[in-house]
């Protein structure tokens, strides 16, 4: 399940696409315009500033704006940072080690299926697809 974590940085993000603004956008107008805490935004935006997909500015004229072109976002990569995995099952997390029953899983091509499909899906929608 995707939180609300998650569901809140996809809008942080349409927000400041939406402005495509060359200027910074201060958090207390997206905070205002999506109706989301300030509080809870400072924490969301945090982890997106890590990730590089979005610059920060503190002090006067500061806020925030994406940091590369609106096209080049995928959902899967703004849920990811927020999310973390979007694997299905433990099993098929980054970096998972084999799971010892892994060659007589039945239930495992099901799994790896949906897993495909979920990462497929999100990485193909674009964050202009949903403006």
């Amino acid at each position: 399940m995707i939180s609300t974590k998650g569901r809140y940085a996809l809008r942080v993000m349409l927000d400041l696409a939406k402005q495509n603004s060359e200027g910074y956008i201060p958090l207390k107008d997206i905070a205002e315009r999506e109706q989301i805490s300030k509080k809870y935004l400072e924490i969301i935006v945090k982890e997106l500033v890590s990730a590089k997909l979005v610059t920060g500015v503190s002090g006067k004229g500061g806020g925030y704006k994406l940091s590369r072109d609106i096209n080049d976002y995928s959902v899967g990569e703004i849920l990811e940072v927020t999310e973390g995995s979007l694997a299905v099952v433990a099993c098929l997390e980054n970096g998972a080690e084999k799971c010892p029953r892994a060659d007589s899983c039945d239930t495992l091509p099901m799994w790896s299926e949906l897993d495909r499909m979920i990462h497929d899906f999100f990485y193909s929608k674009k964050l202009t697809d949903l403006l």
